[in-house]
């Protein structure tokens, strides 16, 4: 009984020894899509908070982040299609313009400000917008990474590709611009004047 004791301990070593020589490999887990950057355009740990933009690094675009403390990135604010030369002025809601608002008095904040570091903000094409839909989502929520993208609405969400003929019941406005409909994940022409929300986009350089 002693020997058959030892026997067993013996073997147990052998087997704990073993697994120490060689450990089995741990799966190491995934890094992310995203990643969150600071006001200074740096990036962060992905578990700290509150981040001023996101950075995609599989289209190498950095992503302007709203929020609900109404300042200028405020997710509720709406805007006019309107870019200085065509498009609807102040036909959007926001609390930080006297005239209402439209898609270029956004653009000129956030380029004064130079959000995340940066002052070439623009909207999106199409294509750019497209690439935020995900159906990875809880049902009855916006279609879009919510942990990176707080306050994203059910709603149009405009994009710089203008100059679209109108049809149907908007017909008689001939034309209008591109929006996302982050609802259904559609594209959607909608006229200049309608107010939608709008997420800005930079090509600009991220600092690790």
């Amino acid at each position: 009984m002693i020997k058959r004791t030892i026997g067993i301990v013996g073997l147990l070593i052998a087997v704990s020894l073993i697994a120490l020589l060689n450990p089995i490999p741990q799966e190491q887990p995934s890094p992310s899509r995203w990643l969150k950057t600071n006001a200074q355009g740096q990036v962060m740990s992905p578990w700290s908070g509150p981040w001023t933009c996101v950075y995609d690094t599989k289209t190498q675009l950095l992503w302007e982040v709203k929020t609900d403390n109404e300042s200028i990135h405020d997710g509720y604010w709406t805007y006019s299609w309107y870019d200085g030369t065509q498009g609807v002025e102040n036909q959007g809601d926001c609390y930080f313009e006297k005239n209402r608002c439209d898609a270029r008095d956004l653009i000129t904040r956030i380029n004064s400000e130079k959000t995340c570091g940066l002052d070439n903000w623009r909207l999106p094409s199409s294509k750019e917008l497209l690439s935020l839909v995900s159906r990875d989502t809880k049902p009855g929520e916006p279609l879009i990474a919510k942990d990176f993208f707080p306050q994203t609405k059910r709603g149009d969400y405009w994009t710089k590709d203008s100059q679209q003929r109108l049809t149907g019941t908007f017909t008689y406005l001939k034309e209008g611009a591109m929006a996302i409909d982050f609802v259904n994940g559609h594209l959607t022409k909608l006229p200049y004047r309608n107010a939608s929300f709008v997420r800005l986009v930079n090509t600009g350089y991220v600092e690790p």
